[in-house]
């Protein structure tokens, strides 16, 4: 089996307007349908993954903190990469504006 990183993406200025027109309650059916999803791919998945905070660009020099259009990640198992995008074909993030996802094999060293 195969190890694959998943990114959540999603396009800042959308976020940020869906954030300030959305109900409590639209925010907690988003994340009941993600949960129900995550439920139904647990096998597939080597770590659920889950959300991201900020983060901070660091090199050589220092850290600075920063801002990018990652929401979250997950890590599946599967024979291919195409496995794993027919398992994502309906996933809940598709349904947010401006979302997109990254997909990429974790290769062994």
């Amino acid at each position: 089996m195969k190890k694959f990183l998943v990114l959540y993406r999603m396009d800042m200025d959308a976020m940020q307007k869906m954030m300030a027109e959305s109900s409590a309650e639209d925010r907690k059916k988003g994340m009941d349908e993600w949960g129900a999803w995550m439920k139904n791919h647990m096998a597939d998945m080597a770590d659920m993954g889950g959300p991201v905070g900020k983060n901070t660009h660091v090199v050589k020099g220092g850290a600075s903190e920063t801002s990018n259009d990652i929401g979250g990640y997950s890590v599946f198992q599967a024979q291919s990469k195409e496995a794993v995008v027919a398992l994502l074909a309906d996933n809940p993030h598709f349904s947010l504006p401006g979302s997109t996802v990254d997909l990429m094999e974790i290769v062994s060293m």
